[in-house]
């Protein structure tokens, strides 16, 4: 195996490790990772469902789904966009803020393989790792979220299912 392919390797594994553990702390909320992931996104500011479908890569129609159980337990709220009465925003309740905080609390295992390397590791890591965002010109959605997010394994109902593997 040649050094690109090892590297490859590497953070496919390390993909799949988060996203288990973040599945794990949606788990612990009563969230799917798809909910738990709306919630981190709409934190940062409130958001039009076509906006958190195209960040999720799905279908809107599958969006209205999550923000439904969402807004049934509490979590967020539909707010009317005074420019564009058809659009509604995305946004936090204090519940849902609350959740939010907990959640980002929960995420320590992301850092904590990190304590295996010194700190002049750590820097060079996230200096190789923005060179390496910032030369993927593939990719043209906006991944701004991903820093404050991290990825709810029984808990997915088929809404949520459908949204993480269908493109629209």
């Amino acid at each position: 195996m040649n050094v690109t392919s090892e590297v490859v390797s590497l953070m496919g594994e390390i993909a799949l490790r988060y996203n288990r553990r973040y599945e794990e702390a949606a788990v612990r909320h009563r969230l799917t990772a798809l909910q738990a992931k709306a919630l981190m996104l709409v934190a940062a500011e409130p958001l039009p469902m076509r906006r958190i479908a195209g960040l999720f890569n799905c279908d809107p129609s599958n969006i209205t789904g999550i923000v439904d159980r969402l807004e049934k337990r509490g979590l967020v709220r539909r707010d009317p966009v005074p420019t564009d009465r058809r659009v509604r925003h995305i946004a936090l309740t204090e519940e849902g803020r609350r959740i939010v905080e907990e959640l980002r609390g929960s995420l320590g295992f992301a850092a904590a393989p990190l304590g295996a390397l010194t700190a002049p590791e750590r820097t060079q890591l996230r200096d190789l790792l923005k060179r390496m965002l910032a030369a993927d010109t593939t990719d043209t959605t906006d991944t701004t979220y991903v820093a404050d997010t991290a990825d709810t394994a029984g808990m997915a109902d088929a809404t949520d299912t459908e949204a993480a593997g269908r493109t629209g």
